[in-house]
């Protein structure tokens, strides 16, 4: 069982740790490669792997408040893992329906191994070229955002295909990091959440083998495998970005404890306060409108959960901001801690759909329309 007692006394014991050189890695645009060590040790990534397979079978709640916790020491270290956690939170969720088969899951409980999302920058139509060829398809394409690569050892990932067929459409297929023709670029030089190895991994003509797409849709429409999708990486991930809301106000507080007798100084608390339990809120009811994974997928779900995305992400970047405010001159020196939560927390704006995009998806589907 790899969470001794609690998921938050698990993740304070790692996070403890890792807090060591959490600066480090912000300051020199280094992967928390060590804290990964560390995690296939105490087979963190296998944590949510169902009991029935062998796994501990770490609920999706205690994975979400872990994440949340680990966030306040190093949030780089936990918004990565959210990557890798939603992949295998996916595959538990259509596994324990049963839609989808054992065997991902089986691979992430052998090894430990890591896998990585490049969802972010794909959504609906995906990106690079997909040409049929004899037993596969070869494929080029540039994917960002693909936290945890440097010790990833599978893409879920997508490719745009011109169908001769059935028109524009995406194919979907799990890629080894080791495939022949994966690039990685190095190029993930960001203004926040610097260590959790976001590069870009190019595919350079890389063989995908019939047997190795999953699902092929048309490119544009949305999809119900989305619904899906969403409603368990979002609360994963915005579980990460309430955990450094938290540790800001936290800060603020202890920077401006000199001055709590100051009038001024409790009104900023007390703003300071709302603008973190809006945070906390939005993303306690993501959680819950999950239902531990027992949630029945649905376009009006995805909407719900996207909604409370923006409204946490937008309060997490409001909370470390106010935070800033409270703290007074201490908050704008690096050594304090609060300007580079400051930059980690302006990374959830980014996360899928950015707040423009989720307001006409909720828009269309309150209207009863199909979401895009």
């Amino acid at each position: 069982m790899p969470f001794d007692s609690t998921p938050i006394l698990f993740a304070h014991r790692l996070g403890a740790l890792f807090a060591e050189t959490s600066a480090e890695h912000d300051a020199n645009d280094t992967f928390v490669d060590a804290n990964y060590d560390v995690m296939k040790q105490e087979k963190v990534f296998s944590a949510m792997v169902p009991t029935q397979l062998g796994g501990a079978g770490v609920s999706y709640n205690e994975m979400c408040t872990f994440l949340r916790t680990l966030a306040g020491y190093c949030p780089s270290t936990a918004l990565a893992l959210s990557m890798h956690q939603h992949l295998v939170g996916t595959a538990r969720k259509n596994f324990e329906d049963g839609k989808g088969p054992a065997g991902l899951l089986e691979k992430v409980l052998d090894d430990e191994i890591v896998l990585v999302s490049t969802g972010a920058g794909d959504w609906l139509e995906s990106n690079g070229s997909a040409e049929k060829v004899d037993g596969g398809y070869r494929v080029n394409a540039f994917k960002p955002f693909s936290s945890g690569s440097p010790r990833g050892a599978i893409a879920i990932t997508s490719c745009a295909f011109d169908c001769p067929d059935d028109g524009p459409s995406v194919i979907h297929f799990p890629l080894p990091l080791s495939a022949e023709g994966v690039v990685p670029l190095n190029d993930w030089e960001a203004m926040g959440m610097r260590g959790t190895g976001s590069q870009t991994l190019k595919f350079d003509n890389v063989f995908v083998p019939d047997e190795a797409v999953k699902l092929k849709r048309p490119r544009g429409p949305y999809h119900g495998a989305f619904s899906t999708i969403v409603a368990v990486a979002m609360p994963l991930i915005m579980s990460a970005y309430v955990g450094i809301a938290e540790r800001a106000v936290e800060i603020a507080i202890e920077k401006a404890k000199p001055r709590a007798d100051d009038p001024l100084v409790q009104l900023l608390n007390g703003e300071l306060q709302n603008k973190l339990i809006e945070a906390q809120i939005a993303v306690e009811s993501m959680i819950a409108i999950t239902d531990d994974l027992a949630f029945v997928p649905s376009e009006q779900l995805a909407s719900a959960i996207l909604a409370r995305k923006t409204i946490c992400a937008n309060a997490v970047i409001a909370t470390v901001e106010k935070a800033m405010e409270l703290a007074g001159g201490s908050g704008f020196l690096r050594k304090n801690g609060l300007e580079r939560l400051l930059r980690d927390a302006h990374g959830g704006q980014f996360h899928p759909l950015p707040a423009k995009r989720q307001h006409l998806f909720t828009g269309r589907v309150a209207f009863e329309k199909t979401p895009v």
